[in-house]
């Protein structure tokens, strides 16, 4: 792209517009929370505790409603550049980053970047600083595209909930990122069963999967999928995380 945006095509969503260059490139704007190198701080709406132990470092984002989409996204990978045409100021030319999406940005009442319809990226600092100069504390103009995530390892399945209401949240997903469907086979069964989107990146099951070897099939929003055979042993418990060795491209 470098810094140029060819044919741009305006998009009318709601009273505002969101602008998408020919190259697979889309105008949004920035900020970062105060945030550097805790990696408890860096968790969110999309159920990730820690996002190093999920396998996705310190740049990450939380994403406004319109990228968000109710947990949608969550896992999903973005390649951002400051837009230094706009703002050569604070902009670092020919830099980006990738980040993955973790948290949410809500709306507030006072016209604040992250209200619907706009397209925002609130950052990591870490993640921040790689497109823009320090110094700066406000907004920058962005560029960003959806692209693949490079995960090291295998995708992993923590276990959550409590009693016979079990729920598992996938991280380090490789590929697209963000999961669209989730089935859970148990060892004491013949038939997947469908599991559900809690909220975020946690699905619910609606059957009871305690003391049994569990095999996951996870589909992405491309419709790639892959089964896991029994990834998670009988003895699991609830918090315990385990890891595949097989991975999404």
């Amino acid at each position: 792209m470098k810094g140029k945006c060819w044919l741009t095509v305006i998009l009318l969503v709601g009273t505002l517009s969101v602008g998408m260059c020919s190259n697979g490139w889309v105008r949004a704007h920035a900020t970062f929370y105060g945030v550097n190198d805790s990696p408890a701080s860096l968790g969110g709406a999309c159920g990730y505790d820690n996002p190093f132990h999920a396998g996705f470092g310190a740049h990450t984002a939380a994403l406004s409603g319109a990228l968000f989409r109710s947990g949608e996204s969550c896992g999903g990978c973005y390649q951002v550049r400051c837009d230094c045409r706009a703002d050569p100021k604070w902009c670092l030319r020919g830099a980006a980053v990738t980040v993955t999406a973790t948290n949410f940005c809500p709306s507030n009442n006072n016209g604040g970047w992250c209200n619907l319809p706009r397209h925002h990226f609130d950052m990591s600092m870490p993640a921040f600083f790689r497109i823009a100069r320090r110094g700066n504390e406000g907004i920058v103009p962005v560029f960003y595209r959806r692209v693949g995530c490079k995960r090291r390892g295998g995708v992993r399945f923590t276990m959550r909930g409590q009693g016979n209401f079990n729920m598992v949240i996938l991280s380090n997903v490789g590929g697209s990122g963000a999961v669209k469907a989730v089935a859970v086979r148990g060892s004491k069964g013949k038939t997947w069963l469908q599991m559900t989107r809690n909220w975020g990146a946690n699905w619910q099951s609606s059957g009871d999967l305690r003391g049994q070897r569990l095999s996951f099939r996870v589909t992405l929003p491309d419709r790639k999928t892959m089964t896991f055979l029994n990834v998670v042993p009988s003895s699991w418990w609830f918090g315990q995380t385990f890891s595949s060795r097989g991975q999404f491209l």
